[in-house]
């Protein structure tokens, strides 16, 4: 049996490919999730891959202020603010959960100067759901 040849170049002394940062996007879409006690904006491009991201808990706010709307618009300037130097300039948003975030982020999106092609409720409703667990007897 043959070993095989090791390879020469190693990635610490040649770059291979481009950088992640000088990917240009011009659409995408940002996704908003907004529970009770947080709310994460996620922007993709076109294709699904994510390309920037921020939560309220990353952009330094602990405990039940997550929850907040100021949190969410903090949180959705921060992940947008990365990607407009990436050239983002049209995107479409799609929101889901019943958090109080979720028009603060939208209004934080809104303000930032990108093209808003639609915006989507994507919060999943059961259509009759899981049957409930059976009655207490005490």
């Amino acid at each position: 049996m043959k070993k095989p040849i090791p390879r020469i170049s190693s990635r610490k002394n040649e770059r291979i490919g481009p950088r992640k940062n000088e990917r240009r996007i011009p659409k995408g879409v940002i996704h908003v999730q907004a529970s009770f006690s947080n709310t994460i904006v996620t922007v993709t491009d076109v294709r699904g891959r994510v390309v920037s991201w921020a939560s309220a808990g990353t952009s330094g706010f602990k405990g039940s202020r997550r929850g907040t709307p100021y949190a969410a618009q903090t949180a959705a300037f921060n992940a947008i603010r990365t990607v407009i130097h990436q050239g983002l300039q049209q995107a479409g948003i799609m929101i889901k959960g019943p958090g109080l975030g979720r028009d603060a982020a939208l209004r934080a999106i809104r303000r930032s100067g990108i093209l808003l092609s639609f915006v989507r409720d994507v919060t999943p409703m059961p259509h009759n759901g899981c049957r409930p667990p059976k009655k207490r007897r005490v």
